[in-house]
């Protein structure tokens, strides 16, 4: 078994070779933000900016889900001229959603979150033991670690068909996009959704291809902290939507 000594010099991490250009190492995660004495890219500041970029992206779906919110609750006491009563009546008809199905589904949703979350921490421990490994003689433990991120996508694809089985559900019970200005909100919300969950797993399949490419580890880290945010968000947002439906 390797054993180091009790002496060990510690030396400013240089740039790597990986993807075709310099790509330096920053211990810890890369989160100090500060640039090497080579004038190396600065992957600390790199995550930071992709973060603010994530959370401009997600500024407007959350604008259009509040949007969508308003619609909801402003169509419900807004009513319809009935010619038949020569009147103003309510036509809202509250459509009995499968809930059953639905809770299953966001099982499977705030369980892939748990395990995006792995992946996340799984990529910051790997990039902070990179140089440990780097040295003779310390073997690493790659093959024994659990692939989250191919669990998060194998959750993510149970949640989208528990959806497609829980609009099955709808139709079998004679309730379409059309049927009632109810129903189409209850489409709306949950299909508006499900479109930005499948963007979500697009960037979890680029998340886990730069693993199978043996992208560099800096780069990993970050692709896969930026995903995880998101998926994180798409998580809370289906309980927002989940709970608009049954009770509002």
């Amino acid at each position: 078994m390797a054993t180091l000594s009790s002496s060990v010099s510690v030396q400013e991490p240089k740039a790597r070779r990986g993807g075709g250009s310099d790509v330096p190492h920053f211990p810890g995660g890369g989160d100090d933000g500060r640039h090497g004495g080579d004038n190396s890219p600065d992957y600390g500041e790199r995550l930071r900016r992709y973060r603010l970029g994530l959370a401009v992206g997600i500024a407007p779906i959350v604008m259009l889900f509040v949007a969508f919110t308003s619609a909801f609750i402003v169509r419900q006491g807004l009513p319809q001229w009935n010619a038949t009563a020569n009147a103003y009546l309510p036509d809202w008809v509250p459509v009995s959603i499968p809930t059953l199905l639905l809770s299953i589904n966001t099982v499977l949703l705030l369980f892939s979150s748990w395990t995006m979350e792995m992946a996340r921490r799984q990529a910051i421990r790997q990039l902070a033991l990179a140089p440990i490994v780097a040295i003779p003689g310390i073997a690493s433990d790659d093959q024994r670690e659990v692939p989250w991120l191919s669990l998060t996508l194998a959750l993510g694809l149970g949640f989208l068909a528990g959806q497609y089985l829980a609009w099955r559900a709808l139709a079998a019970r004679g309730v379409y996009v059309a049927t009632s200005p109810s129903s189409s909100f209850v489409y709306l919300l949950t299909g508006a959704h499900a479109v930005h969950l499948a963007g979500g797993m697009i960037a979890l399949l680029y998340a886990a291809s730069t693993q199978w490419l043996h992208r560099p580890l800096e780069v990993r880290r970050i692709v896969v902290d930026v995903t995880a945010w998101y998926w994180h968000f798409m998580a809370i947002l289906w309980l927002y939507v989940f709970a608009l439906l049954l009770f509002a």
